[in-house]
């Protein structure tokens, strides 16, 4: 079939709850990947950054391959032999006593809210219910819960009602968040960079300063590094830029190696051991599939040093896309490998840039109308960055000839 066809098939069967680029991806190696027509792209986006090590990795793929041989599935009702390594691996990896595994990122998110109002009841002695502080544009995930706390219109509307026990401050800000915290305020949960809302970098110092602020009230920090963790900021987490060890951590994405599903919640025994039979479980979470392919991430990670990388490369990846002359762009931001190219909002659409990008050779994705995020994988070279700032340059300028000309028309 062509390309139209499968556009067609989905259109015809597929809830339209996404907005795809119409490419249809067929094979991946590395950074690139093959459309049914044969075409190549260079992927730029890294399924929202779970395809850190890239695409198919041979470690990960080897290791896929030999558990899928022995053992796929057994449910927690029984006992693996791979969940109490990735525990150990991950857990010694990243200096926390516990992981609690789960297979999306919003699972993790659920998670770690059920444990922050556990702990807020069970341990703080909140007398009634537990509010937990978020921010502003934040993203966590679509389900009920996660939405009721969402500013963005678009994940709420036609879906209430909402969970209530949320309070909203300004990202960014450590004196919003400070006082908003109450009687009832159990835990602060935060994404060290919003992702989702157009790579937002928090001011230098936020989230040292959240930390503090937590202690002092005797609440959790709760850190969503399901995008931002494992790397790609140029840290193996991001809070690590600034020292930081949240009470909870949430990774998922990149601990898949961009195979299968898994993610986990990192913490304290005070706070996970809180946790009992009964009180909190999946199917699949943990199952020896998903851990046997997480341990091998993992390890591609650590041993391949991707946090060096995203952090060299970013560096270099930003300061190429700065030097192009553009009078689109008015701002390019971001941290090693999550960098946001924000365009002028009253001159050009990302998604037109996004969809010449493709047609260039170069897949990225747009994000809340005005920013184009470029989250390659990991393994990316310079050469490779250097092909895609030129594809974008040429975007760009192909774009400016357009609002010229049609500036031209309004005056003519």
């Amino acid at each position: 079939m062509q390309t139209e066809d499968y556009i067609r098939l989905e259109n015809s069967y597929n809830a339209p709850n996404y907005q795809p680029l119409d490419v249809v991806l067929e094979r991946g190696e590395g950074v690139w990947v093959w459309d049914v027509e044969g075409r190549r792209y260079l992927d730029c986006l890294s399924a929202y950054s779970a395809l850190n090590q890239g695409h198919r990795h041979p470690r990960i793929i080897e290791a896929l391959v030999q558990q899928a041989e022995r053992l796929t599935l057994t449910s927690r009702a029984f006992r693996n032999d791979q969940l109490p390594l990735l525990a150990r691996e991950l857990c010694e990896l990243t200096g926390y006593e516990m992981m609690l595994p789960m297979n999306s990122g919003a699972e993790a998110v659920e998670t770690a809210l059920k444990a922050a109002r556990r702990w807020g009841q069970w341990v703080k002695g909140i007398d009634g219910d537990a509010e937990i502080i978020v921010c502003r544009n934040n993203f966590h995930g679509r389900t009920i819960t996660v939405i009721s706390f969402s500013t963005e219109p678009d994940y709420r509307d036609g879906f209430g009602p909402f969970t209530p026990g949320f309070i909203s401050v300004p990202f960014g800000d450590a004196e919003a968040l400070e006082a908003a915290i109450g009687p009832r305020t159990v835990a602060f949960m935060v994404e060290p960079v919003q992702g989702e809302a157009g790579v937002i970098v928090p001011p230098p110092g936020y989230l040292r300063a959240t930390r503090e602020i937590c202690d002092r009230h005797d609440i959790l920090l709760v850190a969503d590094e399901i995008q931002s963790g494992l790397g790609r900021v140029g840290k193996l987490l991001a809070c690590d830029w600034e020292a930081v060890k949240p009470d909870l951590v949430t990774i998922g994405k990149a601990l898949s190696g961009g195979v299968l599903p898994v993610s986990a919640v990192l913490g304290s025994r005070e706070v996970l051991g809180l946790f009992k039979p009964g009180s909190h479980g999946s199917t699949f979470g943990g199952n020896p599939l998903a851990c046997a392919v997480a341990r091998a991430a993992l390890k591609v990670t650590v041993e391949e040093d991707l946090p060096r990388r995203a952090r060299e490369l970013g560096d270099y990846f930003q300061g190429q896309i700065g030097a192009i002359d553009s009078p689109l762009i008015q701002e390019v931001r971001g941290k090693g490998l999550l960098i946001g190219v924000a365009l002028k909002p009253e001159v050009a659409p990302a998604r037109l840039i996004v969809e010449a990008l493709k047609e260039r050779g170069v897949l990225a994705k747009e994000t809340h109308g005005t920013v184009i995020r470029f989250a390659p994988p990991l393994v990316i070279s310079k050469a490779e960055i250097d092909f895609a700032v030129a594809q974008l340059a040429a975007a760009l300028a192909t774009a400016q000839e357009v609002v010229t000309a049609e500036a031209s028309n309004l005056i003519g």
